[in-house]
């Protein structure tokens, strides 16, 4: 196990106000390049679906996903909570219900505010000027903004001919190397990662899909960042190796993606059917529920797969 992590949050070099960090790299011109090279026959859906029951982190206290029936077609015509009486309310059947969760459920992207060292946020944000009594003023899940651009899929279980990565399996930047090359791409400024450990292929499963995750080394997290990627995703719930490898930092990939590189996480995605298709690069559509001030927010993660450039 190393010693130390040395992570440390970062200014934006995109200004002191700044609140997107690395999606700042998302390119008008990429955008229009994907959107007209999609292939709409297939649509790709990336997300889980939330139901009682489902796995979700719960380690350190947070509620699992709760569903109430707030309104039924028979409870308003016992109730009449909306006044308009028998004949109406037996007529019109009215249904409406109430969700309980964490914001980290199912999949999600994490906000820039979710994670940050020594009492800051990326850009130098601040919990003692920044963070009210119900959430931060800065960095929440309503700034990031609809995110299409090109995706990559690194798939690394198939890189090492498994159904799954082993558990704590760390991820190097050899490994993400080889997966890059074996595919015939390489990763450009703007684009998303997203990383395959086959985890996926147990959901719901929570025995099989959650705790002691492979994913990526801080090595690796370091080495992705580098490329300038605008966002980081992977099918299991943490994106990076799980227990950490640094002594002083219990999710060094959180804090140098977050806190240190400013690039938004998405986690617990899909990545099946992308990668039984052998589909490598896509048109990435993706936008969280903007939740003012969240350290994040369910996403639902559509792809195209992209035809090749004229």
């Amino acid at each position: 196990m190393s010693k130390t992590a040395n992570v440390k949050a970062a200014q934006s070099p995109w200004g002191p106000d700044d609140e997107r960090g690395a999606l700042n790299l998302l390119d008008p011109e990429a955008r229009a390049d994907v959107l007209q090279r999609a292939d709409s026959s297939r649509v790709y859906d990336l997300s889980v679906d939330y139901f009682v029951g489902m796995p979700s982190f719960q380690g350190a206290g947070d509620p699992s996903y709760q569903i109430f029936m707030s309104h039924t077609p028979q409870g308003t015509l016992v109730d009449n909570l909306n006044n308009v009486g028998d004949d109406i309310n037996r007529h019109v059947c009215y249904s409406g219900d109430v969700v309980f969760m964490y914001t980290h459920t199912g999949t999600h992207i994490d906000a820039l505010n979710h994670f940050g060292v020594d009492g800051e946020i990326y850009n130098g944000y601040k919990a003692e000027e920044h963070l009210g009594s119900r959430s931060w003023t800065k960095g929440g899940a309503e700034t990031i903004p609809p995110i299409i651009t090109r995706g990559v899929l690194l798939d690394i279980a198939n890189l090492k001919n498994v159904d799954c990565l082993p558990d704590s399996y760390a991820i190097t930047v050899a490994d993400i190397e080889e997966a890059l090359e074996k595919s015939g791409l390489r990763l450009e400024s703007g684009d998303v990662a997203f990383v395959r450990t086959g985890r996926m292929r147990y959901w719901p499963d929570g025995t099989k899909t959650l705790g002691n995750p492979p994913g990526l080394s801080l090595e690796a997290a370091r080495w992705l960042t580098d490329q300038k990627i605008s966002a980081i995703g992977a099918d299991q719930e943490c994106v990076e190796v799980g227990p950490s490898e640094h002594e002083d930092n219990w999710l060094p990939g959180h804090t140098h993606f977050l806190a240190e590189a400013g690039v938004p996480m998405v986690e617990l995605l899909n990545l099946e059917e992308l990668a039984a298709d052998g589909i490598g690069e896509f048109c990435l559509i993706a936008a969280p529920i903007r939740f003012k001030g969240a350290s994040g927010a369910p996403m639902r993660p559509l792809a195209m797969a992209l035809r090749p450039s004229a």
